[in-house]
């Protein structure tokens, strides 16, 4: 009933999403006339409410601070996955961008499937003056999420984020809960349950985005694991105890099941007390929200080691001739400066993947006094990959994910779908 309540209460969907260009590619095949600039397509998953706005300024600012490369930029809707199928489709047809956001989960399935340059063979062949740029600008532990299970590289961490449950502290004030009493997810139900029964409003969101992200976070700090040994390993005692925790949660009352959109502005609204999900929505929170909010650490299950998969993405070169690659390399160098890292950063809520990004000191200011960063940075120590499926049909796999989710969700037998779809899935990528 109170889902209803604030629904009818003139709940809007979040609109403003580009739909994306597949039809207008650059190709990647033709060289622009000499006193032309480059022309090149940027694909990204960056609406409106995650960074959208913060893509555009960065692009309008690099096509104006020279006359070599022009870049165009083109949301994908439907996040990593539905960039991922327009990618398959354009690829198919021979028409590629020549730059690429790659979540991911998704770098083994990329790598296995796409046509792509690794970014040091484009140093090496055609700007040999960033011979050093990769070592002087990431970490070690960073980089390697950007490389394919191989070793090989795909390409450089851009995005990275983990989840945090950002709070409505009206509403906990509301209720009587104390944020610094929410250390462990049976912490986080117990307030739920508080809120739903002594107050108008729903205790939880968990995001319902179309990946696995958010249910790898907690399967994964519960002691199962969604990916071991290169297969699926999610249907153990601890990995279905996770699943009907949430599944409870959900017939209980306590948490609500909603789509993203739905959700999320149901939070935004003033709807719900707390919201599991990315720090890279932490701009719009904050722009948005007409209430106290901060946010917390994910957390673990009691006794149990938090662990959190690395979200975001990295940029991939996909411009087939040596025109398109160095043209989006120029482009890659820029987002890259500390001043636009630091913006990106600001407009988004990732966390800064550059080592060099600490020189501008507004993101100094902004990593120590913000009421939302902390959070996400406090985890840091806890990263782990975002599950990579193997093989030819990670794109697959995560769907299977992603409907299980709506199943368990739905009411259907936990113990049941957990174990079919891991079946299912490892049969897959045998």
């Amino acid at each position: 009933m109170k889902l209803k309540k604030w629904l009818l209460g003139g709940l809007t969907l979040l609109t403003g999403f580009s739909l994306a260009a597949c039809g207008n590619s650059s190709g990647g095949n033709e060289s622009a006339a000499s006193d032309e600039p480059i022309e090149i397509e940027y694909w990204h998953p960056n609406g409106d409410t995650k960074g959208g706005p913060t893509v555009t300024e960065l692009i309008n600012e690099f096509n104006a601070s020279q006359d070599e490369v022009h870049v165009t930029g083109v949301f994908q809707s439907g996040t990593f996955q539905g960039l991922m199928q327009n990618l398959q489709t354009n690829a198919a047809a021979g028409k590629t961008p020549a730059l690429v956001q790659v979540g991911w989960s998704y770098r083994e399935y990329f790598a296995n499937n796409f046509e792509y340059s690794q970014p040091q063979d484009i140093i090496d062949n055609l700007s040999k003056e960033d011979s050093s740029f990769i070592t002087d600008k990431f970490e070690e532990n960073i980089y390697n999420l950007a490389t394919a299970n191989d070793g090989s590289q795909v390409g450089l961490p851009y995005s990275l984020s983990v989840a945090v449950i950002y709070l409505n502290m009206d509403i906990l004030n509301e209720a009587g809960v104390n944020k610094d009493d929410l250390k462990t997810w049976e912490d986080i139900r117990q307030a739920a349950q508080t809120i739903s029964q002594n107050t108008d409003h729903i205790g939880l969101y968990i995001q319902e985005a179309q990946d696995n992200w958010n249910i790898q976070a907690m399967v994964e700090s519960n002691g199962s694991q969604v990916l071991k040994d290169g297969k699926a390993a999610f249907a153990d005692e601890k990995g279905k105890e996770t699943y009907q925790f949430y599944q409870d949660m959900v017939e209980e009352g306590s948490a609500l099941h909603a789509t993203g959109e739905e959700g999320q502005q149901a939070f935004i609204s003033g709807n719900i007390g707390m919201w599991h999900q990315s720090v890279a929505h932490r701009t719009n929170v904050m722009k948005n929200a007409n209430f106290e909010a901060v946010a917390i650490p994910s957390p673990a299950f009691e006794g149990e080691e938090n662990n959190k998969p690395a979200g975001g993405s990295m940029l991939v070169v996909t411009g087939q001739d040596e025109d398109q690659q160095l043209a989006a390399w120029k482009f890659m160098k820029f987002l890259y400066e500390p001043d636009n890292i630091a913006a990106w950063t600001a407009g988004t809520g990732y966390v800064p993947p550059t080592k060099d990004a600490s020189q501008n000191e507004d993101l100094q200011a902004l990593i120590k006094d913000d009421k939302i960063f902390p959070a996400a940075y406090a985890n840091l120590e806890n990263m782990v990959a975002w599950a990579p499926f193997p093989g030819d049909s990670g794109m697959q796999a995560e769907k299977m994910l992603i409907d299980l989710k709506d199943r368990v969700l739905s009411g259907a037998d936990v113990d049941t779908e957990v174990t079919k779809t891991q079946d299912e899935i490892n049969q897959l990528i045998k």
